[in-house]
C-alpha cells in the first residue's frame, strides 16, 4: 500500500474486531478487510519466538515448575511503555470506503491519520499507538458522558453520529484528512 506522507509498505492483511461489528451493524457491505504494516525486523523476531516455542499458551515443565512460555517471555521482555522514547515513524491509520455516492456514481474515499511516534511521546510520554488507542476512546467517553452518543442498549461507535466524533477527535491532538478517488493499493493484493 502507498500511505499518504509514509510512502510504500507492505501489507498484511489480519482478522480485527471491528470487522465483526461493521458487517453486522451495515449488511450491505459487500467486503470489509484489515490491513496492518510490520517491519522485517518485527517480523523476523516473532518468527524466531514462534520457532523456538516461546509463543505457546500450554504449559511446560521447566526445572520442576509449570509454566506457560508466551508469559514467562512477557514477564523478561521490557515494558513497553519503557520503548516510547526511542520510537521512530509514525502510524497511519485510516478506512477507505468505496460505494455509491449521492448521484448514484461510485466514489472512493479514504480518511486517514498520522501521528508521529516522537511527537506524541513529548506530549504524553507514550508512543503513538498507545496515541492513538488511548485519544478517540476518550473522545468517546466525552459524547457519551456530554450527552451526543447515547441510545438505550450496547452499541458499537459506527451506530452514532460520526460528525461530533471527528471534530473533537481532530481538536484533541489526531486531525483527519480526506482523499478522494485515489487507490493506495499498489498491486492487486493476495487475498
Amino acid at each position: 500500500m502507498n500511505y499518504p506522507a509514509i510512502g510504500e509498505r507492505e501489507s498484511y492483511l489480519l482478522y480485527h474486531e471491528e470487522l465483526e461489528s461493521l458487517v453486522q451493524n451495515f449488511p450491505t457491505i459487500r467486503r470489509a478487510r484489515f490491513w496492518m504494516t510490520f517491519g522485517q525486523e518485527y517480523l523476523t523476531h516473532l518468527r524466531v519466538i514462534q520457532d523456538i516455542g516461546m509463543a505457546r499458551i500450554d504449559p511446560v515443565i521447566y526445572n520442576g515448575q509449570e509454566i506457560i512460555p508466551i508469559q514467562f517471555l512477557k514477564a523478561v521482555l521490557p515494558d513497553p511503555g519503557t520503548l516510547g522514547e526511542n520510537y521512530t515513524g509514525e502510524t497511519s491509520i485510516g478506512c477507505r470506503i468505496t460505494g455509491l455516492d449521492k448521484e448514484g456514481k461510485e466514489s472512493t474515499y479514504y480518511i486517514y491519520n498520522n501521528c508521529q511516534h516522537q511527537q506524541a511521546y513529548k506530549e504524553t510520554g507514550t508512543q503513538a499507538v498507545s496515541y492513538t488507542t488511548g485519544v478517540p476512546a476518550m473522545v468517546g467517553a466525552y459524547m457519551f458522558l456530554t450527552g451526543k452518543w447515547v441510545m438505550p442498549g450496547v452499541h458499537n461507535v459506527e451506530e452514532f453520529d460520526p460528525d461530533p466524533f471527528l471534530e473533537l477527535l481532530a481538536k484533541s491532538g489526531l486531525p483527519w484528512h480526506v482523499i478522494e478517488n485515489e487507490d493506495i493499493e499498489l498491486n492487486d493484493p493476495i487475498v
